[in-house]
């Protein structure tokens, strides 16, 4: 779901270039080193030396990431009270809790290139820090939330296996859990589609259309803009963060979920959706990217919506952080008293 970090910061306006500054011998070797392991498959660690541009490129796009997992509980947990039924309120309480645990370990890896937590937050509450477009979108019905776990949740596995090999090791690490989570995530949102699709009433199933016709545009805009226009994304994958462009991620996905659509008795929402045998996939429209960029630049249906949630948040537990650091410094006080 998070390839769009490294395009982000460019489409923005990056400052201009300036000279490079003399390196050492010492930086140079360091440097080779660093290449040499990259070359070979390896992982780089936290406490091994690493450019600086590796180590803003990995920040970049594992806040973006991080932040989208905090964003991307708003539209769901927006219908946890009016689930249908308890199964559903279970199933949908356990999904936004993993969500919140997907933020956590991807806030501690980020922390391991030298920011802090409360730094990240800060850049995301000011607006400097972006998440994925895909969550400023609202959730108008029920066939929404199985919608985000078949189409959303489905994109981002697509995009976050390959991350499981990036080449920072603790994002790799993180990439683990993250997905054996995702998988399930995205398969209860298939399951909730397919039992009101198969046993539904024809207004549900006229919703779950309805809701796959808004949300899947937006899902093809996950994967970041053309490979073309996408201005990080060589160097990434030189230095093994990124494995797929976003490009080959988007076709993948296109392929694996015309399939799955065929099952549900869905129609995608495309006409120029076909199969291409010449090129062994599917052909499919234009992407509207001038949305894509409006939503990114904060003019999205829900961009200020979410963000005020997630101001208004932190301000509200100001005082659980306040107690929590309290106790600690009791706790210490204790411990050296002893």
């Amino acid at each position: 779901m998070y390839t769009q970090a490294m395009d982000l910061m460019a489409k923005e306006g990056a400052s201009a270039p300036t000279a490079k500054p003399v390196r050492s011998a010492q930086e140079m070797m360091l440097e080779q080193r660093f290449e040499a392991r990259i070359d070979d498959g390896g992982f780089i660690e936290a406490k091994d030396w690493m450019p600086e541009h590796y180590r803003r490129t990995l920040l970049r796009q594992i806040s973006q990431h991080a932040h989208s997992e905090i964003v991307g509980m708003l539209p769901e947990g927006n219908w946890i009270t009016r689930a249908p039924t308890l199964k559903r309120k279970a199933i949908l309480l356990a999904k936004v809790q993993d969500e919140g645990g997907h933020g956590l370990y991807l806030y501690a890896a980020a922390e391991t290139l030298g920011q802090s937590r409360d730094q990240l937050l800060d850049a995301l509450h000011s607006g400097k820090a972006k998440y994925s477009s895909i969550f400023n979108y609202p959730t108008l019905t029920w066939a929404d939330i199985g919608v985000i776990g078949w189409l959303v949740d489905g994109a981002a596995i697509m995009n976050q296996v390959p991350l499981c090999r990036c080449s920072y090791a603790p994002y790799a690490r993180a990439m683990i859990r993250i997905c054996r989570e995702e998988s399930f995530h995205q398969r209860q949102g298939y399951d909730s589609l397919l039992v009101m699709m198969q046993h539904g009433t024809d207004a549900q199933r006229e919703m779950v259309q309805d809701a796959v016709n808004r949300w899947w545009w937006p899902c093809l805009m996950m994967f970041g803009p053309p490979d073309g226009e996408s201005v990080h994304s060589a160097q990434s994958m030189r230095w093994g963060i990124k494995r797929i462009s976003n490009d080959d991620l988007r076709q993948k996905f296109v392929d694996a979920t015309v399939e799955q659509a065929k099952v549900l008795g869905i129609s995608l929402p495309d006409p120029e959706l076909k199969w291409n045998a010449e090129r062994g996939h599917y052909d499919f429209g234009a992407i509207d990217w001038d949305e894509f960029w409006r939503v990114v630049g904060g003019d999205g249906p829900c961009n200020r919506e979410r963000l005020n949630a997630r101001v208004k948040a932190w301000e509200d537990g100001a005082w659980v952080r306040e107690a929590a650091l309290a106790h600690q410094r009791k706790q210490q006080t204790q411990a050296q008293a002893a």
